[in-house]
């Protein structure tokens, strides 16, 4: 009898990922950002990301060999997941940086890998990049603050499931994605400057592979003029209710319509009409709102789909939770929706029994008493 070949998996973590972003630090790259975060009561969250992709391959765990680097840069999700591994590549280093990173990265495809899966956000992509290139095939697990690269997964589950179909032989095609990074000192002055720096080879699985981000600026100003009137009208009437104005461009323009101060790249809250509160952190959020009346003003990440987890981690897991699903006002144009090309909403929260609990179909405003019914996933 046969038998059946050994699928040879990579596993990497950037332990810090995202850490600045329920902070609103904008990012996390850089040792100061991390100490700042981890000195404020940041969570190391990405190697528990890393575990749930994981877990998705409990049922695979006999056709696997995993290769992985020491401590949180992967061996404490492979063991927290119960799946059997090989360190190699060791940090000495109490706290991993960028070059660590690369160096696991070399030492991992040393191992003629089927797949490197790897938590991080688009400056771990491009840590990657920069050693191996498109020599083996990759895909991320969603862990950073910004992520504008098109090798990562929607979900943590998400990118584990693809890895699952891989190992059981399914068909799954291969494409080239691009590997983005933004300038992060320019991010906390409210500037998005995206480049493109290569492409990696990632699996094609179109329901669970995420788009590269959508750039430039939006043309639909009428359409944008009436949903910032018709959300205007919403607050302005409702002068008791606090309300979370999320991060982006369609946020803006109602803002720019109640003629207020806006934080582009981050969370404000509104309430009478006035500013309370500008670009705030997940706790300061949290400490705001605490047992008041709340509504959230959030809008699509175009050519994503994503409404939670990119970009606005300040929307923790428990501030979503007690605002509810009837409390969210989704606002989007329809030329957004469409490019989205059918595939359903994201949601990213972190938490994925919240995340079942907030899919389904929701109501998408589009324009002055203008709305659609749209499916998030």
């Amino acid at each position: 009898m046969t038998q059946s070949r050994i699928f040879r998996l990579g596993v990497l973590v950037n332990p810090f990922a995202g850490i600045g972003g329920a902070l609103a630090l904008k990012g996390s790259d850089g040792a100061q950002i991390r100490r700042q975060a981890l000195s404020e009561g940041a969570k190391i969250e990405a190697p528990d990301k890393m575990t749930k992709a994981l877990n998705q391959l409990q049922q695979h765990a006999s056709q696997i060999k995993i290769f992985t680097a020491s401590g949180a840069m992967g061996e404490d999700s492979c063991k927290a997941a119960g799946l059997d591994y090989d360190i190699v590549y060791q940090c000495e280093d109490e706290q991993s940086e960028s070059q660590h990173s690369e160096e696991a990265a070399a030492a991992l495809v040393e191992h003629n890998l089927d797949l490197l899966l790897f938590a991080g956000g688009d400056g771990t992509a491009r840590n990657l990049f920069s050693q191996i290139s498109d020599s083996v095939v990759v895909l991320g697990v969603p862990a950073g603050c910004k992520i504008h690269s098109g090798v990562y997964a929607v979900t943590p589950s998400a990118a584990g499931k693809v890895a699952g179909m891989m190992v059981s032989g399914a068909l799954v095609s291969e494409i080239n994605a691009e590997v983005r990074d933004i300038d992060e000192d320019a991010f906390r002055e409210g500037k998005v400057l995206a480049r493109h720096f290569g492409e990696m080879r990632v699996p094609r699985q179109l329901e669970y592979i995420q788009a590269v981000k959508m750039g430039g600026k939006e043309h639909e100003e009428l359409v944008l003029d009436d949903i910032a009137e018709y959300v205007g009208d919403l607050v302005c009437e409702d002068t008791d209710t606090y309300f979370v104005m999320g991060s982006g461009s369609t946020v803006a323009a109602i803002m720019q319509h109640l003629q207020l101060s806006n934080t582009l790249l981050g969370v404000d809250v509104v309430k009478n009409n006035n500013v309370i509160a500008s670009d705030v952190t997940a706790q300061k959020l949290l400490e705001i709102t605490r047992d008041q009346p709340v509504k959230l003003i959030v809008t699509v990440i175009g050519g994503q789909g994503h409404l939670f987890g990119r970009g606005n981690q300040q929307l923790s897991a428990e501030f979503l939770r007690a605002l509810g699903k009837s409390n969210m006002l989704i606002v989007a144009t329809k030329q957004k929706l469409q490019e989205l090309d059918g595939r359903p909403l994201r949601l990213d929260t972190g938490d994925e029994s919240l995340d079942s609990s907030l899919a389904g179909s929701v109501t998408v405003i589009t324009g002055y008493e203008d709305k659609v019914i749209y499916p998030a996933q």
